[in-house]
């Protein structure tokens, strides 16, 4: 055709029109089709480069305008290249790929059905194995139209997993598909299909652009008027629960089977059976259903051992009821039914073992000699107290054996404190101010000044970005300005507090540092700076020594200078905690402001009363604190404490280093809100528990949040092996903690699982009797009131405490337990908190004889 034929079917492509390809190569002879195949390959790399200019000139940048080129392609090829495989390797090829599929399908099908049928067969059986993955992807058409072509072929589909996964991946068309009776028994078989249909539910749609369809609905529905075999169906789902896999790959499969409520069979019985030991929870629940009241003999003895041995509290309770009845219905002796009470025993719950005591005491007087041995051999795994009861039954049971759990008491790893460098910023402030002229003679700071100025800001000076900012929120900017008024003096004009920054836009600590930059700048101007700072520290931890700071306001006294506000307040915070007595009388004798200042605070130091609330599932912190007439001071100890975090958190732990509580108070806000918070986070935390000062509600709500953190910012072994810091310090509230802790697990901010993990891994790792304080305090916010309702998680916190007490060898009343214990109703709560306390005031009254 001299190229006639390919130029039609270019313009075609070239005007994105899939359908006019198709129609202009169902025109096309043997040789125009040959033709137009051998010259499609070279025209990939100009048809996509044409496209993406068109899309250029509309100034337009559309995904799917610069992909248009495509489905004509494939149309073209599809009609014109000779052999199937290389029709269905053409369709998808690399360069095809695109964000959505085609939206009309059609003229692709039309070119493949003027093919012959056998090689529209062939083509559909290639496409169908070209499959892979576990659900028909979004970004091509793949396995619609490998479906579609076995559909209008009438071709028998492949056995091959991938086909069934993506046939159920899309919408059902039953009744009427043609694949459905190839497909459908399928579909309990091939794997992929639970992933596929993980999402299918049977409620209607809450928006209108969500999916109308669902498998579940569907099935139900053809299943409830006879077109499908209920029982089909619900042997196809039995099947799938027996080839196993896990439960969220088989969640479609039991909605299924619960939707069909099928009767009993005892065809399947069996299967049920099979079902009980090892399946996951929802299939053994489904099973039991099936099986209740269905079996007698041997086999109801099998089904009863298998309910026992499971780790879910609710099937071995169903077990024990069914165990029960067995044991009333059943003639002579129940020698038969021992291993089954033996697996009771080994059930974690207290609750199931306190009830499985009850049933053994019960019927204690229907096993022989053998049985009961059996039973005593099997009791030894059990707590002390139900070991005492089922042994007025059988006869005596060591008790030590039923308290073997592994445990073994160690010391609390060794820390080690940190190192604090000096402070670079602190040595070049006091040197500045030490070494500035007098206001009568100003000249630029010595050499050693400038020098260590360099090592602050690893940086040359930058007098454009004191120009360019309103207000100078970073230390390294008023660090300019002082060099610059050194170096210039007068040349920077207004008033040095006006360049402060809101108090709200940085966090207090951070602020301290600033305004002491701002003094010392309007000291500069003014002539008016004293002989030397009263706040650089004289430790490696960042304190200043009583004695020292006695010294210097001595000094300032005989040179008559006067303490900047910010300095003095900030020399305040860095004393420690313990001062000699002749250091305090030394300062009582001092006749300045600042040094009658000195003298009250080492009288009363004052200190945050921090109170944490927690709201929304987030620590909300509020601290109180009697005016002090110290400004920073009270901003620091008693401010508001939702500021955000400021610069250099690294130097807070200067600014605060003798008031723990008040720091965790500022880090609190950032304990749950992980993708706001600072790096190394953890780090300033370790720090904290090595500072001094007492710690409380702050220190413990902080640990607390971090405890019960799950997450890549923070795995539970950091948030332990903070902990164990804590206690190895000596810097752990643990009532405190475990307060903040049952507020948390109130709130729903972490889970009681993860808790008593992390709990049990700290007690094991030599924190044993640092747990028992956290859950005396736990117990007491967490426990429910007599109005509230109680649930299995208060119980197995109670059991979870009791194994605590016994690791710690604690003793004495808990008042909390001890109320609960003495309710005259009695559940599993009451029961686990009668056992706790009974141990509690057991070993109290042995340590007192």
């Amino acid at each position: 055709m001299n190229g006639r034929a390919w130029e039609a079917v270019r313009k075609g492509i070239t005007r994105a029109d899939a359908g006019e390809v198709a129609e202009r190569v169902l025109e096309l002879d043997e040789a125009g089709r040959r033709e137009v195949a051998r010259e499609l390959p070279g025209h990939i790399a100009p048809a996509r480069t044409a496209q993406r200019r068109l899309a250029e000139r509309r100034r337009t940048w559309d995904w799917q305008l610069t992909q248009e080129w495509i489905e004509p392609m494939r149309v073209a090829g599809a009609g014109t290249i000779g052999g199937a495989a290389a029709v269905a390797s053409w369709l998808y090829r690399r360069e095809f790929a695109r964000w959505s599929p085609a939206s009309d399908m059609e003229p692709l099908l039309k070119v493949i059905a003027a093919r012959p049928a056998a090689w529209q067969a062939d083509l559909a059986v290639r496409l169908a194995l070209r499959l892979r993955g576990s659900r028909a992807q979004a970004d091509d058409d793949s396995a619609a139209l490998a479906l579609e072509l076995l559909r209008r072929t009438g071709t028998v589909p492949p056995d091959h997993e991938p086909l069934v996964a993506a046939w159920v991946a899309l919408p059902p068309r039953l009744p009427d598909d043609p694949l459905a009776a190839h497909l459908l028994p399928r579909m309990f078989e091939a794997e992929g299909v639970g992933r596929a249909l993980r999402e299918d539910r049977i409620e209607p749609p809450r928006w209108e652009w969500e999916p109308q369809h669902s498998w579940l609905r569907t099935l139900r529905d053809l299943a409830a008027s006879g077109v499908l075999d209920r029982e089909m169906l619900a042997d196809g789902c039995v099947r799938r629960f027996l080839r196993g896999g896990n439960a969220a790959d088989l969640r479609f499969f039991v909605r299924l089977h619960e939707l069909l409520d099928p009767a009993p069979n005892p065809g399947r019985a069996r299967d049920y059976l099979r079902l009980l030991p090892a399946a996951p929870g929802p299939i053994a629940e489904a099973a039991l259903k099936q099986l209740r009241g269905s079996l007698d003999g041997d086999d109801a003895g099998e089904a009863v051992s298998a309910l026992l041995f499971r780790p879910e509290s609710k099937l071995v309770r169903a077990g024990l009821t069914w165990l029960d009845r067995l044991a009333r219905e059943s003639d002579g002796d129940l020698d038969h039914l021992a291993p089954a009470l033996a697996s009771a025993f080994l059930c974690e719950s207290y609750p199931v073992q306190e009830r499985t005591v009850r049933l053994a005491v019960r019927h204690a007087g229907r096993f022989t000699p053998v049985g009961a041995e059996a039973v005593r051999e099997a009791a030894t795994v059990l707590p002390a107290d139900l070991l005492g009861r089922l042994s007025e039954a059988y006869g005596h049971v060591e008790p030590e054996a039923g308290l073997d759990d592994g445990f073994q008491a160690v010391a609390l790893p060794e820390v080690e404190r940190p190192v604090h460098e000096p402070d670079p910023f602190e040595q070049w402030l006091d040197g500045f101010v030490r070494d500035a002229p007098a206001a009568a003679g100003r000249r630029p700071p010595p050499a050693a000044v400038r020098g260590a100025l360099m090592a602050v800001l690893n940086r040359p000076l930058s007098r454009s970005r004191l120009d360019a900012e309103r207000t100078w929120g970073s230390v390294e900017l008023w660090v300019e300005a002082l060099m610059r008024e050194a170096a210039h003096p007068g040349e920077s004009t207004g008033q040095p507090r006006e360049r402060l920054p809101k108090r709200r836009s940085v966090a207090a600590p951070y602020r301290m540092t600033l305004e002491r930059c701002a003094e010392v700048l309007a000291g500069l101007r003014a002539g008016t700076l004293p002989p030397y700072l009263l706040a650089p520290p004289t430790t490696a931890a960042g304190q200043v020594g009583a004695a020292e700071l006695v010294t210097r306001l001595e000094g300032y006294e005989r040179a008559g200078a006067v303490a900047l506000p910010a300095d003095l307040q900030q020399a305040l915070l860095r004393l420690p905690r313990a001062v000699p007595a002749e250091v305090a009388e030394r300062a009582g004798r001092l006749t300045s402001e600042a040094g009658r200042t000195l003298a009250r605070w080492l009288a009363d130091r004052p200190e945050p009363r921090p109170r944490v609330l927690w709201r929304e599932q987030r620590p909300r912190v509020v601290a109180h604190l009697e005016p002090t007439g110290l400004d920073l001071v009270d901003a620091l100890l008693g401010g508001a404490f939702s500021a955000r975090l400021g610069e250099s958190m690294e130097d807070w732990h200067r600014v605060l280093p003798s008031d723990r509580e008040a720091l965790a108070v500022h880090l609190l806000p950032f304990a749950s809100a992980s993708w706001e918070r600072p790096a190394h986070f953890s780090d300033h935390v370790s720090a904290l528990l090595h500072q001094e000062g007492p710690g409380g509600e702050a220190v413990g709500a902080l640990l607390a949040a971090l405890l019960g953190e799950r997450g890549w910012y923070m795995p539970a072994e950091l948030a332990e092996r903070l902990l164990l810091e804590a206690a190895a310090t000596g810097g752990l509230p643990g009532e405190r903690c475990g307060h903040q802790l049952g507020l948390a697990l109130r709130a729903g901010a972490i889970r009681a699982a993860d808790i008593r993990s992390s709990l049990e891994s700290c007690a094991r790792q030599g924190a044993h009797r640092e747990v028992w304080e956290i859950m005396t305090g736990l117990l007491t916010s967490y426990l429910p009131a007599a109005d509230e309702r109680s649930t299995a998680t208060h119980t197995r916190m109670l059991v979870f405490a009791l194994d605590v007490a016994r690791w710690a060898g604690a003793a004495g009343t808990v008042p909390v337990v001890a109320h609960l214990a003495d309710r005259p109703r009695s559940n599993a709560l009451v029961r686990a908190a009668r056992v706790l306390d009974d141990h509690l005031t057991a070993r109290e009254a042995r340590q007192a004889s």
